[in-house]
């Protein structure tokens, strides 16, 4: 794993548990001063403190990636505290698909409207509210936490574990963010920023029910693909999709 500058400033979206918190403290440990992001500033805050007392550097932020004012907020929060930002990681995301009890032929619609509400236009809103401060860092790195679940390619081949899996407004939500991966390093071409969409695998989180007891991969595992593309050299292409084996399919 790299290790990072001591100044390097990184944001984590959901970052109080699960993948989030994984990943913050992974960043922490190579030195980083990592912003813990999430709605409830006093879980952040508990969270933060954890790594504090770790030794570690870290920090809470309220920000709600569905509300642009408290993005907005949180971004003028970070300019002011350190002027700038050099990694961020859009990780916040939800799965309400995985506990509907909404009668419907093929999609729950409410259950549509939240997951691109948090998954699609918080990606986007938090990117764009931190753009600014990410175009002042030396290496700036944008990590979009996705899925395979959202590649085109595995849901369409018969041979790919995630075939059978049917969750529509998810699986969408997850193309869009590669969407939004590709165009946007095309976006930043000729830049010292770059881009990259991960699929951690199947975690042990609270996604969804089930997966802390039957999901393969920890948190602290799935977090070191998270870690590597926060940290690419500069020669590393942007715009990529990858897990922890290398290249996803889009």
């Amino acid at each position: 794993m790299s290790t990072i500058e001591l100044s390097t400033i990184a944001l984590i979206t959901g970052a109080n548990r699960g993948l989030g918190l994984a990943t913050a403290t992974a960043l922490a440990r190579t030195g980083a001063t990592v912003i813990i992001a999430g709605r409830d500033f006093e879980a952040a805050s508990a969270a933060a403190e954890g790594l504090v007392a770790q030794g570690l550097r870290a920090e809470p932020l309220e920000l709600d990636v569905a509300s642009p004012t408290s993005v907005a907020a949180g971004a003028a929060a970070v300019e002011s505290r350190h002027g700038r930002l050099d990694i961020l990681v859009n990780n916040a995301g939800i799965l309400p698909e995985a506990t509907s009890e909404t009668e419907h032929e093929f999609v729950d619609l409410g259950a549509f409207a939240r997951t691109f509400e948090t998954n699609v236009l918080g990606v986007a809103t938090v990117t764009e509210k931190f753009l600014p401060l990410l175009r002042r860092s030396d290496a700036g790195r944008i990590v979009n936490v996705s899925s395979t679940m959202g590649s085109l390619r595995d849901q369409t081949d018969e041979n790919s574990p995630y075939y059978s899996s049917v969750v529509p407004a998810y699986q969408a939500s997850k193309a869009a963010v590669n969407s939004m991966t590709i165009g946007l390093s095309k976006q930043l071409a000729g830049t010292r920023l770059k881009v990259t969409s991960v699929c951690p695998g199947w975690v042990q989180t609270d996604l969804a029910p089930g997966n802390r007891e039957h999901a393969p991969t920890t948190a602290e595992e799935a977090a070191r693909v998270v870690v590597t593309a926060a940290t690419l050299p500069a020669h590393a292409a942007s715009g990529t999709f990858i897990d922890s084996a290398g290249p996803v399919a889009w």
